[in-house]
């Protein structure tokens, strides 16, 4: 025993500790003699350096063999010159009751445009409101919504810089300024203007939040001459010196009811107030609805305005076929079901909820029943909302779910029904939700479903629209919901707008339809 432990003791007074590693290389160099090595010829040859400061070498040219032909040029066809536009091939007939835009004196370059665009006959509120607008005075026109607002401004404006013939803008200082509450109505306006200003050397850029601030700015960089803007994002150009509004001569107020009277008029007043005085400037208000509340906001900025209204008795066209079926909150999904696989079919829907997180979970539920659709709300990033709206306009999506964030000023062609899958508690979200179908001379179908939870609003829309609703029962077999046909898709939930869920958690399955609060 002593001398076991003595051993160990002599083993830990050792300075060097044992390593594995290097013992098997001390074994191996016992058993294996040293290999001579064999030279590399690269090691022994000289290092050439690059010589400094020398040019580099042109690069070696092929050439020709003497006598052998040049290659020959493919012959490129010849452009053939773009004949003028001739006014004269610009032909409409006159028709008794409707106004020609030949009656109206515009310039020839704008009349080119509007025969690119197959527009032959004004609208009711475009006849009754350039006469004035274009003779300078300041006006507020009321009509249906999908009419032409947007053209009949338009064209006053562009009007309006031919007969100045002040030349282009300096930068950051345009002549023309018009103001829309949501970013998907600026682009809309943004693109009518560059359909109509094809032809004339005006450039108009469109200004909103929800993209790059830098990306925007650039567009500051050239001279523009119209800016169409949300309030929030011109605000903070305008505070940032990228836009100078000292210069504008034409301020347009677009969905003035909703600018003025849901939240904006602090932004809306600002913003005015960095224009030239009411005096020196043009305002024009637009809206399918003006009351007086929005009138005496807008006098305080216009000098003795004057008002047109179109057809105020018909807030709706008669195009649209207004359908309001009397249900339960749990006959909701069935029915919208039944509508979209038997009646809308080849067409395209636009179905309208009064949050964001109702269109999640009304988009779900549709999913799992075989049904694929978008979503439009202010949860949706910007470049998301602009793709799926140009899919919507081009025809490769054919239903959308949407909050009234696409309510408003967004115009898609052949939209066969509009469905409202909650009642909106503002009646005046009605007449705009609607309104995106029955455009254009074309015929539509409105659908809302009218529960125990909601149609208290019914009385209030009823007496907007000067008519009453014709309430109907869903036909036999409407309300047959089948199996589902996939797991519903996998979304991290949201709390509930508006004061949060009632009663615990909510159940699995189609959305149930409630209302709520709105924002």
């Amino acid at each position: 025993m002593p001398s076991f432990i003595s051993k160990i003791g002599n083993l830990f007074k050792k300075q060097d500790t044992y390593k594995p590693s290097e013992a098997k290389q001390a074994r191996a160099k016992k058993s294996d003699p040293k290999k001579p090595q064999e030279p590399n010829p690269r090691n022994d040859a000289p290092h050439r350096r690059k010589p400094q400061g020398q040019p580099p070498r042109p690069p070696v040219k092929k050439t020709r063999p003497q006598g052998e032909p040049r290659p020959l040029k493919k012959p490129q066809a010849a452009k053939k010159p773009v004949a003028p536009w001739d006014p004269a091939s610009f032909k409409v007939e006159p028709e008794e009751g409707k106004t020609r835009f030949h009656d109206i004196d515009l310039p020839d370059d704008i009349m080119h445009a509007i025969d690119d665009l197959e527009f032959k006959y004004c609208t009711p509120i475009q006849a009754e409101i350039l006469p004035p607008t274009l003779a300078g005075k300041d006006m507020a026109g009321k009509a249906q919504t999908g009419t032409g607002k947007t053209a009949a401004f338009l064209l006053c404006i562009f009007t309006q810089f031919f007969r100045n013939g002040k030349g282009r803008p300096a930068l950051g200082k345009p002549r023309a300024l018009i103001l829309a509450p949501t970013r998907e109505l600026a682009m809309q306006i943004r693109d009518d203007a560059v359909k109509l200003g094809k032809y004339t050397p005006c450039r108009t850029v469109a200004v909103y939040g929800g993209i790059d601030y830098d990306k925007q700015r650039r567009l500051f960089d050239d001279p523009v001459d119209i800016v169409v803007a949300t309030p929030g994002r011109l605000i903070d150009f305008v505070q940032q010196n990228v836009i100078n509004l000292q210069n504008v001569d034409v301020l347009v107020i677009d969905e003035a009811d909703r600018m003025l009277d849901m939240g904006f008029i602090p932004d809306v007043r600002r913003i005015v107030y960095k224009t030239p005085a009411k005096e020196n400037r043009q305002t024009l208000l637009f809206s399918a609805t003006l009351d007086d509340k929005v009138m005496r906001l807008a006098s305080d900025w216009m000098v003795e305005p004057g008002k047109i209204e179109i057809e105020p008795d018909h807030a709706v066209t008669e195009l649209v076929d207004q359908r309001v079926y009397l249900i339960t909150a749990k006959e909701k999904f069935p029915l919208l079901y039944n509508i979209l696989t038997k009646e809308v079919l080849d067409g395209t829907a636009l179905i309208f909820a009064n949050r964001r997180d109702q269109t999640e979970r009304l988009s779900d539920a549709l999913y799992r029943y075989g049904i694929d659709c978008e979503i439009l709300s202010g949860a949706v990033a910007q470049n998301k909302r602009q793709r799926i709206l140009a899919d919507f306009k081009e025809g490769r999506c054919k239903l959308v779910v949407a909050t009234d964030v696409a309510g408003r000023g967004i115009h898609v062609n052949d939209i066969t029904h509009v469905i409202n899958f909650n009642i909106p508690s503002h009646p005046d979200d009605y007449i705009h939700r609607i309104g995106r179908t029955g455009r254009a001379g074309k015929k539509g179908i409105s659908v809302t479903f009218a529960c125990e939870m909601e149609s208290f609003e019914l009385p209030a829309i009823e007496e907007l629209l000067g008519e009453r609703l014709h309430c109907i029962q869903p036909k036999e077999g409407m309300l047959e919901l089948p199996d589902p046909v996939r797991k519903a898709p996998h979304r991290e939930r949201r709390p509930p707008q508006g004061g949060g869920s009632r009663g615990g958690p909510r159940r699995s399955g189609p959305p149930r339809g409630r209302s709520g609060p709105r924002r």
